[in-house]
């Protein structure tokens, strides 16, 4: 059985369990508490050296970092329902939109950045609530002005289908609630959001859903 390494409210780790329901695939869960530092143990660092969480370990034993590449490889390895439009501009695209919010907006609000703000640097709740919202309206503005664009549009971030880009917007918006961000600029964001949270993939994949929730 494929065994998910992660964290119910890790983005990182909602956008595999989000490609993993959409390709259908059934996946065992084993949590890893970031806030109790389970990902500093022994076993978690040799699994994922960086201390960070997801790694997913395939059927026949081979461990998976960085949640992007687990997705690309889950959509290589199993193409039906297809994550990545056929044409390369397409799959340009969705991939652009993925990127934006998985590696320009999520690095810099994630657990360790904002405990380092606060820990090392001495930086206040309000200032650290500060940044976050800063940098999420940087993130999502740009994000909103690509998914108003005529060219791609659709009931998804590309087209009529969820793709890759959908299971990265959904987690990020999901912290972005959690930090009571102001998303009344972002009406495209939050059309496709809405669609996304119909489908049982995305429901199943939502940090309530997890077995880890319960601990909080």
């Amino acid at each position: 059985m494929t065994t998910l390494y992660g964290y119910y409210r890790s983005s990182a780790a909602y956008r595999v369990r989000i490609v993993l329901n959409l390709k259908g695939l059934a996946f065992e869960q084993v949590p890893v508490d970031l806030v109790a530092g389970e990902q500093r143990s022994p076993a978690h660092l040799a699994r994922h050296p960086q201390g960070l969480v997801p790694t997913l370990e395939t059927d026949d034993g081979v461990q998976l970092t960085q949640s992007l590449a687990i997705c690309e490889y889950l959509e290589e390895c199993h193409p039906t329902p297809p994550l990545l439009p056929g044409d390369a501009a397409g799959r340009a695209r969705v991939r652009a939109l993925a990127q934006l919010i998985a590696c320009e907006m999520h690095p810099l609000n994630n657990l360790r950045v904002l405990r380092y703000l606060v820990d090392e640097l001495g930086t206040s709740d309000a200032a650290k609530l500060a940044w976050y919202r800063h940098w999420i309206a940087a993130g999502f503005s740009a994000l909103e002005a690509q998914l108003s664009r005529a060219a791609g549009s659709g009931d998804f971030c590309h087209g009529d289908r969820p793709t890759l880009a959908d299971a990265c917007l959904v987690p990020q918006v999901f912290n972005a609630e959690r930090f009571d961000c102001d998303l009344g600029d972002y009406p495209r964001i939050r059309q496709i959001v809405a669609h996304c949270r119909a489908l049982p993939a995305f429901e199943q994949a939502a940090p309530a859903a997890q077995p880890d929730a319960s601990r909080r």
